[in-house]
């Protein structure tokens, strides 16, 4: 499945599944982070592409607007985007800068009437972003420093329709996985932008951007836990109906060893992804290292559960039928997008140096 077809969609709307912690006042479900958590377990279990859909859309699409918005920005941009009329998308990645996100080229200038910035640039990689209506968009912008006189680059965040012009996108990439979901470049010529639309403060982006990604990762814990609740079941299903030298394959010891620890790693994902949720709904805001210690072990957790299922399955899995193939491929960018795990265990690590000298570190 290239695309996801229109009926599906119609059905995810009808359901809330675009809008599922936007306030009610906006038009939301107004869900908990984890009843949240809850629903994306469900969809991570039937298919993640779906799921980096509607993730890409709420998690981090207009997370940035839930977060950072003011008043007027909430009442105009949530109501469509929580009813699904309207997709959102997350855009930072360029052709030149990953990681390091800092080091964004795209650059939107203050107009000399000063009431809007002139945004020009390109993204890659953004999902939703052929579809989307409603981007988060990062760019560097001219900062004068009061003490010194002296003028620098730093990262704003914008609130960009594509409705103001000059934003274009290139064909939906071809992937290796998760191929429901819609993935291209976009690109922004001379779009002028309201300066209503800045999010947070100007300037302030790379905060904003690590911010939205903080607080959405928990999320992605969730997904994967679904599918690995998924692909054991289908693991044991096949374990206690084959048989071999006379024994269905689940008495042997090999097996079973397999089982237990696909069962040990999903217990440990399924359970970070609700004890960070549950910190959230109590009113933590210190979950960054909980939350990148989730992502990174929940996605190499649901990789191990995924080889070791087609292992079980023998022949049987590794033919498209059983359908495990797919979620193999789908797997793959989970230790790559949303923070590599390379540079997420770094900053695990960095976290620990610095705050046993005495320092903190913020994302």
């Amino acid at each position: 499945m290239e695309k996801i077809d229109d009926k599906t969609l119609q059905g995810l709307r009808d359901m809330g599944a675009f809008g599922l912690q936007v306030p009610t006042e906006f038009g939301g479900l107004g869900l908990t982070n984890t009843q949240y958590a809850r629903l994306v377990e469900i969809v991570g279990a039937h298919d993640l592409g779906i799921g980096i859909a509607l993730g890409a859309h709420q998690s981090i699409g207009f997370k940035g607007i839930l977060l950072y918005g003011d008043k007027k920005q909430k009442e105009k941009y949530l109501p469509s985007l929580a009813s699904g009329e309207k997709m959102a998308a997350f855009c930072l990645t360029e052709p030149s800068s990953g990681s390091d996100a800092n080091s964004i080229r795209s650059r939107a200038v203050l107009s000399p009437d000063g009431k809007h910035f002139i945004l020009n640039g390109s993204k890659i990689w953004i999902s939703n972003g052929g579809t989307a209506d409603v981007l988060t968009v990062f760019a560097q912008t001219p900062i004068k420093d009061p003490k010194t006189g002296e003028t620098k680059d730093q990262v704003t965040a914008f609130v960009v329709e594509r409705g103001f012009g000059g934003v274009t996108n290139g064909k939906p990439e071809k992937k290796m996985g998760i191929k429901a979901s819609n993935t291209a470049e976009l690109y922004f010529d001379n779009v002028k932008i309201p300066i209503e639309n800045v999010l947070g403060e100007v300037g302030k982006g790379f905060k904003v951007s690590m911010n939205i990604l903080n607080n959405g990762r928990f999320g992605m814990a969730a997904a994967l836990s679904g599918t690995m609740r998924n692909l054991i079941r289908k693991a044991v299903e096949h374990a206690h109906q084959r048989v071999q030298f006379g024994k269905t394959i689940d008495t042997y010891g090999t097996i079973q060893e397999k089982l237990a620890r696909m069962a040990m790693k999903h217990y440990v994902t399924e359970s970070m992804a609700y004890m960070i949720s549950a910190n959230m709904d109590s009113g933590a805001t210190d979950f960054q290292i909980e939350a990148a210690i989730s992502k990174i072990h929940g996605s190499e957790a649901a990789w191990y559960v995924c080889d070791e299922t087609i292992q079980i399955l023998g022949g049987m899995g590794f033919m498209k039928e059983a359908g495990i193939e797919r979620v193999l491929r789908d797997l793959r960018i989970f230790r790559i997008f949303e923070g590599t795990n390379d540079i997420l265990r770094l900053f695990v690590a960095l976290t620990g140096i610095q705050v046993s000298r005495g320092r903190s570190t913020e994302w």
